[in-house]
């Protein structure tokens, strides 16, 4: 295990007395001083510190004795500075020490989504679905790739020029990915998406501009029809939010399987079974698929299938399980319209190598498929539902659908946020019906157009 101390490889020096505090987005002469006197005294700790005692501690009581240590090197080495200034070095300090050095208190902040390190002088952020230029700076590229080196370790994982991507999931559940060169020439980039601890409701959703109230309603009836639902959208729409949001009307007395790469849906029902896809070993050996596990989870009795994400061959199993009696399936899919949607599972199912007619392939997507909803982030970072779309069959060699629900932009107010309204078409839906036979009560207003005032 590696010495969770350690620091870059440049000589150790004296404390010195730093000007002032860092100015916030001014990364200058202050700026420096602060970083090397954190450099300085984080080396005389690795001096003073018992890095196998650190190791074997839990996380919070190693951060407390990292950060007692912190303070009583900083007034004894420099007795002089106090206040804000001595709060922010020691914080810092021991974000090197035991934590991911500057980006720490991004990756505590939760209101940031997102983390992207592209260099050690360009650290971006999203907040609110709009990404910032952060004033965090790293010192240099070795700097970048010892907190990665931090971030792999654990998750005995390796990155070196024989293995330079990385593609892993944090203690907390947030996805990372780290490129190290000669892949990325200019630096060793990170990028974090973090796991939200708190799951979004549909009520909340709506409250956010999401979607409409009218909409949700109509979504829930539909998981209770136990409708096969895809959610499309580009990346960073929020497809699994909505998702783990839309999974909350699946009943308690289902049984549910669900299928990730990595694990990021978190289900309230009591009776959950989660699976993950396991990339290969150092050696190349060990991989497990999303496939492999579709195909084992047919055996496991599942009432509901979640499909994270689908991305590849899995697609004609997911396709063949809605088909074969388990309906009430939910996954997403990376596409920006729902005709892409349904291009991008065609092109998945040949990724099978069955040699399937491209008309048989639409014939069993316009089977098993009930619902899309399209997702996308506007420019004023609002994630929206832009179509609901029912499939309703084959006309030809085409796959035929029609929107029920649509988001109609009207332009964009004085403040950048977008202006517009999410409506019913006016199409009723051919399963419409089935609602009142099922006991779900769905007035029929749901379906009516908003009339403008």
């Amino acid at each position: 295990m590696p010495n969770p101390l350690s620091g870059s490889s440049r000589t150790q020096g004296p404390l010195a007395r730093p000007e002032s505090a860092p100015s916030r987005g001014t990364p200058g002469r202050h700026n420096e001083d602060m970083e090397g006197l954190i450099f300085r005294l984080h080396q005389v700790l690795i001096e003073e510190l018992d890095a196998d005692e650190i190791s074997s501690m839990a996380p919070e009581e190693r951060r407390g004795l990292v950060e007692q240590a912190a303070e009583t090197v900083l007034r004894r080495e420099m007795p002089t500075v106090g206040g804000i200034t001595r709060d922010q070095i020691v914080s810092r300090v021991v974000d090197e020490v035991v934590g991911l050095g500057p980006i720490d208190t991004m990756i505590r902040d939760p209101s940031v989504s997102e983390v992207m390190v592209n260099a050690p002088d360009e650290v971006y952020f999203e907040r609110e679905g709009i990404i910032y230029l952060s004033d965090i700076r790293f010192r240099d590229a070795e700097h970048v790739q010892r907190i990665i080196e931090r971030i792999v370790a654990p998750l005995g994982r390796r990155v070196d020029e024989s293995s330079p991507m990385v593609d892993a999931r944090l203690p907390d559940g947030s996805r990372v990915n780290v490129i190290i060169p000669p892949v990325a020439p200019k630096s060793p980039t990170i990028t974090i998406r973090k796991f939200r601890a708190d799951k979004m409701t549909m009520d909340e959703l709506v409250a956010g501009g999401t979607l409409e109230a009218e909409m949700a309603q109509f979504l829930k009836a539909c998981v209770k029809l136990r409708l096969n639902t895809l959610i499309s959208g580009g990346t960073g729409t929020g497809k699994t939010t909505f998702l783990n949001a839309l999974s909350a009307y699946i009943p308690e007395s289902d049984r549910i399987i669900t299928i990730e790469d990595p694990t990021e849906i978190k289900l309230q029902q009591p009776h959950v079974v989660s699976l993950e896809a396991r990339p290969p070993n150092i050696d190349g050996k060990g991989e497990i698929t999303q496939r492999e596990l579709l195909r084992n989870c047919l055996r496991m009795r599942p009432d509901r299938i979640i499909i994270g994400e689908v991305r590849g061959p899995e697609a004609f199993d997911m396709l063949n399980a809605m088909n074969t009696g388990h309906e009430g399936s939910l996954s997403t899919v990376h596409a920006n319209s729902p005709r892409d949607a349904l291009a991008r599972v065609e092109n998945m199912v040949m990724m099978a190598n069955l040699d399937l007619p491209q008309r048989a392939i639409r014939e069993q997507m316009a089977s098993a498929l009930h619902l899309l909803v399209q997702l996308a982030r506007f420019s004023d970072g609002v994630r929206r539902v832009t179509h609901v779309t029912e499939i309703t069959g084959m006309e030809g060699q085409i796959v035929t659908m029609q929107d029920l629900f649509t988001f109609n932009q009207a332009g964009v107010d004085p403040e950048g946020r977008i202006l517009g309204q999410m409506t019913a078409t006016g199409l009723r839906p051919s399963f419409a019906d089935k609602f009142a036979l099922a006991g779900i009560q769905l007035p029929e207003s749901v379906f009516l157009p908003k009339v403008k005032a």
